[in-house]
């Protein structure tokens, strides 16, 4: 599993080859680790690419074309070697494409680029999907980024932290059904103080905040004085923000192309909400930023 690096004035990014996954990114002058370490005994990823599903289909399985295939949560990027390649506005840059083993899976051939760009304390990432099949390509994206609440060597807890954002208006949140795994049709509002919501023990009692239609496109992680020390930047639709337990000490802030579907779905592929659709040939491409204050 080869490991890539990124480094400038201020910080060291680390990207392993498994995944085109970022594993660290360090300050270089205090020596404090922003990414969460992966560590099985809360969430064993750091920051996995969600492809070519976001979140789960029933039963782990999807249909298309009359034919029913097994599909993992958040898809098999995130579990694939990719390989080094070049992308275009990146500094260092990986491609998956397809093979006999994701066709089993997943009827569609394409390449997955995902390219990073370090520019002072802001790191950006790139995906541009290519449709190199002869059909239309229906697929979903997403990150899942992990950053360590709050940044390491701040003393404070989780739960004396907080959740910004780039709206002051209610947050309309879309509520899972925990037992089946997809979403009710519940929306369940969350009132935001000045643009702020606190992190509390309870609050991913519900699993994560799912954000949809555009109501925010920027994510914030606050110290307890209220000062940022990550932002992310996107122009996704919707957004995810999740940990896994009140004692975790990591908080994902998550720009998605897609989610899980509602429990009582039983359309096919293309009927799923947030599905993209790619024409033959033609490619998909966005971006988020992370910055490191």
């Amino acid at each position: 599993m080869a490991e890539f690096f990124l480094k400038n004035d201020d910080l060291a990014v680390k990207i392993s080859q498994h995944g085109a996954e970022i594993r660290s990114v360090i300050d270089n002058e205090t020596g404090r680790e922003y990414m969460w370490q992966a560590d099985p005994t809360f969430w064993g990823w750091t920051s996995p690419v969600l492809f070519p599903i976001v979140g789960n289909v029933a039963d782990d399985m999807f249909r298309y074309a009359g034919k029913t295939y097994g599909m993992k949560q958040h898809g098999f990027a995130r579990r694939s070697e990719f390989e080094e390649a070049s992308v275009e506005g990146a500094d260092i840059g990986f491609a998956l494409c397809d093979s006999e083993e994701t066709l089993a899976v997943y009827p569609f051939k394409f390449r997955l680029e995902v390219g990073y760009a370090l520019s002072g304390r802001t790191l950006k990432v790139i995906w541009k999907v290519k449709n190199t099949g002869d059909q239309d390509m229906y697929f979903q994206i997403g990150a899942h980024p992990a950053f360590n609440t709050p940044a390491q060597g701040s003393g404070d807890k989780k739960n004396e932290c907080y959740l910004g954002f780039d709206t002051k208006a209610t947050l309309d949140v879309s509520i899972k059904d925990l037992v089946l795994g997809g979403l009710t049709d519940e929306i369940r509002p969350y009132e935001l103080d000045d643009g702020m919501l606190k992190i509390t023990d309870d609050l991913f009692d519900i699993d994560t905040l799912i954000v949809e239609k555009d109501q925010a496109h920027k994510l914030v992680l606050l110290d307890s004085e209220k000062k940022p020390f990550v932002t992310v930047d996107f122009t996704a639709p919707l957004f995810g923000v999740w940990s896994p337990k009140p004692e975790a000490p990591f908080v994902c802030l998550e720009p998605w192309y897609g989610r899980a579907d509602k429990t009582y779905f039983k359309g096919e592929l293309p009927e799923r909400d947030y599905e993209q659709c790619l024409a033959a040939g033609e490619t998909f491409e966005a971006s988020y930023t992370i910055t490191f204050s």
